[in-house]
């Protein structure tokens, strides 16, 4: 055993010497981490910029572009925090012509460097993407080492500060957009979260497609629908609606959630709870490649809500009136996202394009190039299976 104590610790002395150690890293208590990102229009400079360039703070630059970013103290949630003396984040803004300089300007200003290894959400504000493409405003933060592909992001019909500034005292609002994503399990209304990575590759394939949408009302934030950008250009070019984006998530089989709402025919709201859907398209061509969808749509869930009182939910033919008024409803719903997007804003944001390359590969070729255009003149025909299953505990 002696004879093998030397050997043994000569050996451990050596593994720890050749262990690599982070010679180059930075304490986290001399960085500021920021866990939001704000892309404004460079016409909304901030009143503290303004003061400080009357001072003499300034320098060359056109302002194109306005960036906020939402540093978050390391002690959020201490008991001193929660007094209310301290904020559980701090917005600090600049303006100019690149966001890498703009993030350099920040020095200046803070007596910590800030760092985007813990970034969750970038919030770009539609009036932005009237003026730049997302391919010019994203530039940067796909570039960036820093920054994680996990990033998601979002559009905001106002100002996209005005996102990550909430009235909650004691809340991040970063943090809180990025937990709100996760009601998609009650919700069809919310859009899967659309990461860096996946932006990157969308750019590239110079698809159209649609960001979730925030809106907010004195420091309050909804997500409502989702905003389009058109794939040739990348600029914002109109919203879809939040029933539009239900019908995309049901078409796209991203969502089995939700609800349809509806009146019968003495205007009392019934209400039909999912609990399952299932679609499926179907690509034809004829003699001319003139192309036709045939999408089926098969759903089944509950009668959740009947204002009429005098209604028994157990008779089989209640049951199938209400299966009338909700797939008379479910059309229409689908009808007018299929009229957004063939003949209002003239993209497909449905994945149509997608069930071409799947069943007619050689088709796809030869009409991705402007695939938009083909979409809006192809035609869709729809098949919707609803099924009531359950109506339900009832007095009756």
């Amino acid at each position: 055993m002696r004879r093998l104590r030397f050997p043994v610790l000569l050996l451990a002395a050596a593994f720890l010497i050749t262990q690599s150690g982070c010679w180059s890293s930075n304490e986290i208590e001399d960085l500021a981490i920021y866990a939001g990102m704000a892309l404004d229009s460079g016409n909304n400079e901030s009143p503290v910029e303004k003061e400080l360039e009357q001072e003499g703070g300034s320098y060359s630059k056109q302002n194109k572009i306005t960036a906020t970013v939402q540093i978050v103290p390391l002690k959020v949630g201490s008991k001193d925090e929660t007094k209310g003396k301290t904020s559980p984040y701090t917005n600090i803004t600049g303006t100019g012509d690149s966001i890498l300089e703009i993030f350099r300007q920040f020095s200046l200003r803070l007596n910590k460097p800030i760092i985007g290894h813990h970034l969750k959400i970038i919030v770009i504000s539609t009036q932005l993407l009237q003026e730049r493409s997302i391919r010019q405003v994203t530039n940067f933060m796909l570039r960036d080492n820093d920054i994680r592909p996990s990033v998601k992001i979002f559009l905001s019909s106002g100002k996209a500060i005005q996102a990550i500034t909430t009235k909650t005292p004691d809340e991040v609002p970063s943090f809180y957009i990025n937990d709100v994503v996760h009601n998609q399990f009650r919700t069809s209304k919310i859009m899967d979260a659309v990461l860096l990575t996946d932006l990157d590759a969308l750019m590239h394939s110079k698809q159209s497609f649609i960001l979730q949408n925030i809106i907010q009302a004195k420091k309050h934030i909804e997500f409502s629908g989702a905003g389009i950008i058109k794939g040739d250009t990348g600029r914002w070019i109109g919203n879809l609606s939040q029933e539009d984006v239900e019908c995309v998530n049901w078409l796209t089989n991203q969502g089995d959630s939700g609800t349809i709402k509806t009146n019968d025919e003495h205007d009392n709201p019934i209400t039909y709870e999912m609990k399952a859907m299932k679609t499926r398209i179907r690509v034809e061509t004829d003699k001319d490649n003139r192309i036709t969808f045939r999408v089926r749509v098969e759903t089944e869930g509950r009668i959740s809500e009947d204002w009429d009182l005098e209604a028994d939910p157990s008779l089989r033919s209640y049951q199938k009136e209400a299966e009338k008024l909700f797939k008379s409803k479910l059309t229409s719903m689908m009808e007018h996202l299929l009229a957004s997007m063939q003949t209002r804003y003239k993209v497909d944001v449905a994945k149509f394009g997608e069930a071409v390359r799947i069943q007619k590969p050689k088709l796809w070729k030869e009409v991705k190039a402007n695939w938009d255009d083909t979409f809006s003149a192809s035609k869709v025909n729809l098949d919707i299976d609803l099924r009531v299953t359950d109506y339900g505990s009832t007095t009756k």
